[in-house]
């Protein structure tokens, strides 16, 4: 008869960051061990609340299936001795099995005998492997861990209670001085502690405990209770996935309420008061339905409604207390001018090996300007990128952003329009940051995105220069997440972006003025190069992209990064075509013959053609090649793979290694005419067309 199990963990309360992952981790471990114990379930739930971890696991047989299984031992002339007697070979193999010689039969195996035994294992009970779940625990693992009392164990939080349940039987295993039981604790204010008769009872019980363990079901009432008050005041109320998740981990028992503040404080730029709100105290924002900010917020406490009122006094009373901050912060900044504040930066140091805030402004400037040329910015976007860039960190040093660092650039763009500059430089001060995260919101203005790049450019190029490279998962600079930052900017806006050459014309420029920039950046750019190639193959693999597509197209002799976007596009749209099979193979067998050729830009003689299939080709391969600078990336894929007959009639009727050294030369010239413009593609002999 099939049982269910039940095993939660009893914890000190957990951060709010860790609770989901935990209980996602706790029940793809369980379930894993389950599998690896042959031991069959319908289904497995998971639940977590801030003090606690639970799996539930329904269908689980009462002990294991018998198996028999054919283990193939050594071959019979190795396993019988020249007088027929058993080997110590077969009697190792039959005693490491638990058996005996007397189960040894032997069969044909591709025309050898070899010695086979039949294994047959009894299923254990079930209780009997779940106490295996001892290691399942244990093995959890978190981004933080502590220690308590004497013990070397380390764990995300103390361990309190353990209850185990298969069916109505406890399952008997101990973690420190944690034995297993059936006893787990209600909520910590409104609770009492509660017994399990068995596993089945876990949920209804603890509701009656004043603890919603189904965190689906807990969020579900904050959405339900919050969205009766916004019915009932006529509010909009945006509820943010992550937060509301954040929410939901730091209650057992959600009781929505609502709170105020002064309408004096709306005069505070709303960016301020919804970080206050959100990032601080996890309050929701309240609306009207047109999206104008209200002085009300929405929060959820942990409990029922008794005395709610003195919960909603005091969470008034700490917001207010930080609204205050905000309003006083913000109004002493808006007697500084930015001028003052860039001037600040001089004695801000960005990194000690790489000098000041105020020095990495004057390097952005500069390589703001040679990438804004670049990418075709007219004169008037030059003239404001430049003067975004004089100033686009000045709001680091604000009361502001030293009391709310999540609102840099935010407040730099305010206080900016404040003191008069044009709206597209405070729009770029806002934007330099993004994207903020692998996947965040890219900068919309040009303006704004170039200066994104050139900061993020920066930081790359200075910290390789002073021997600060990223190592295994050590990359305490967001290197690799600004440069994906970059990719991802390019690949949206598809500007021309050769990384090699502007990479080139930075170093120079600043080189030529250590005494301004701070810092001289080494030559040699292939350190540099690699990484960005590691940021584009991730990003062509989160497009779904085929290993072997990404391989060619970051082996293409292409400076532009913007055309291996479009190439992999390409060549991903083109996999299933009829011809791409024969065209690519075609082409590969050109691209290896003319990596055997030592070839100094040689001249190719048509007078030295012995048969009309090099005629055909090469008059072919010139129209190609005229055109080749003046076509799109499909059309140069197109031109190429319409040579495949001609390649195919050419390799045919001709042989290129003849012993000739001239015509031998001539033939690979005119090969390598065709690779050159193959490979300025893609690296096509890195496809898979099997």
């Amino acid at each position: 008869m099939a049982q269910n199990l039940l095993l939660e963990i009893g914890l000190e309360e957990l951060p709010a960051h860790v609770v989901t992952p935990s209980m996602k981790q706790l029940q793809e471990k369980t379930a894993a061990f389950l599998d690896a114990h042959a031991l069959p379930y319908t289904a497995i739930e998971a639940y977590s609340t801030p003090r606690r971890l639970a799996v539930y696991v329904t269908g689980l047989p009462e002990k294991q299936a018998d198996t028999q299984e054919e283990v193939k031992g050594p071959a019979k002339k190795i396993a019988l001795d020249e007088a027929g007697n058993w080997s110590k070979a077969a009697q190792g193999f039959v005693r490491g099995q638990g058996l005996t010689t007397d189960d040894i039969t032997f069969r044909e195996l591709k025309g050898v005998e070899y010695v086979y035994v039949t294994k047959h294992t009894q299923g254990q009970p079930t209780v009997e492997v779940l106490k295996g779940l001892q290691e399942v625990i244990t093995s959890l693992t978190f981004p933080v861990t502590m220690h308590w009392a004497d013990y070397d164990f380390e764990y995300i939080r103390p361990i309190h209670w353990i209850v185990a349940l298969f069916g109505e039987q406890v399952i008997p295993f101990q973690i420190l001085d944690i034995v297993t039981g059936r006893e787990s604790k209600g909520h910590r204010f409104l609770g009492e502690a509660v017994t399990f008769d068995h596993a089945d009872d876990y949920l209804e019980k603890m509701k009656h405990q004043f603890v919603i363990a189904d965190p689906s079901e807990r969020q579900q009432m904050i959405t339900s209770q919050i969205n009766a008050i916004a019915q009932e005041n006529n509010w909009r109320i945006d509820l943010d996935e992550d937060l509301l998740e954040e929410v939901t981990n730091l209650v057992e028992y959600p009781t929505a309420f609502v709170g105020d503040f002064e309408e004096k404080y709306l005069s505070v730029p709303e960016e301020v008061l919804v970080t206050s709100m959100k990032e601080h105290q996890r309050y929701f924002d309240v609306r009207t339905l047109d999206g104008e900010l209200l002085p009300h917020f929405i929060s959820a406490r942990n409990g029922d409604a008794v005395k709610i009122d003195n919960v909603i006094k005091g969470n008034q009373k700490v917001l207010t207390a930080r609204l205050e901050d905000a309003e006083f912060f913000y109004n002493e900044d808006k007697k500084l001018t930015i001028d003052h504040c860039v001037e600040k930066l001089k004695q801000v140091t960005f990194h000690e090996k790489i000098g000041s805030l105020y020095e990495k402004m004057q390097r952005v400037g500069l390589a703001a300007q040679i990438i804004g040329n670049t990418v075709g910015l007219t004169q008037e976007e030059l003239t404001d990128l430049q003067r975004a860039a004089q100033i686009y960190k000045f709001d680091l040093v604000t009361n502001m952003v030293g009391e709310f660092p999540e609102l840099q650039g935010i407040m730099g763009e305010k206080y900016a329009l404040i003191q008069g500059e044009k709206p597209t430089v405070a729009q770029a001060i806002r934007e330099h940051y993004m994207p903020i995260s692998a996947e965040g919101e890219l900068p919309q203005s040009k303006i704004g995105a170039v200066l994104a790049i050139a900061d993020k450019l920066d930081s790359l190029l200075a910290f390789f220069a002073v021997d600060m490279v990223p190592s295994g998962s050590n990359d305490p600079y967001a290197l690799r997440r600004q440069t994906y930052g970059i990719i991802r900017i390019l690949a949206e806006k598809r500007w021309y972006f050769p990384f090699a050459q502007l990479q080139e014309e930075i170093r120079e420029a600043i080189n030529a003025q250590p005494e301004i920039f701070g810092i001289q950046l080494a030559a040699g750019q292939e350190q540099v190069t690699d990484f960005v190639k590691s940021r584009l193959r991730q990003f062509l693999l989160s497009k779904n992209t085929r290993h072997d597509v990404i391989e060619a197209v970051l082996g293409a002799r292409q400076a532009d990064i913007s055309t291996l976007f479009e190439t992999a596009q390409m060549l991903r749209e083109h996999l299933q075509d009829t011809d791409f099979k024969p065209s690519m193979e075609a082409l590969t067998r050109v691209i290896n013959l003319a990596k055997k050729a030592e070839l100094e830009q040689a001249a190719i003689d048509p007078a030295l053609f012995e048969n009309d299939s090099e005629t055909a080709l090469y008059e072919a391969v010139l129209t190609v090649e005229n055109k080749f600078p003046h076509q799109t990336m499909e059309e140069n894929y197109q031109s190429l793979v319409a040579l495949r007959p001609l390649i195919e009639a050419y390799f045919d009727q001709t042989m290129v290694m003849v012993e000739d050294e001239q015509i031998r030369r001539n033939r690979f010239a005119l090969l390598d005419k065709i690779a050159k413009m193959s490979l300025a593609v893609a690296s096509l002999d890195a496809l898979i067309t099997k």
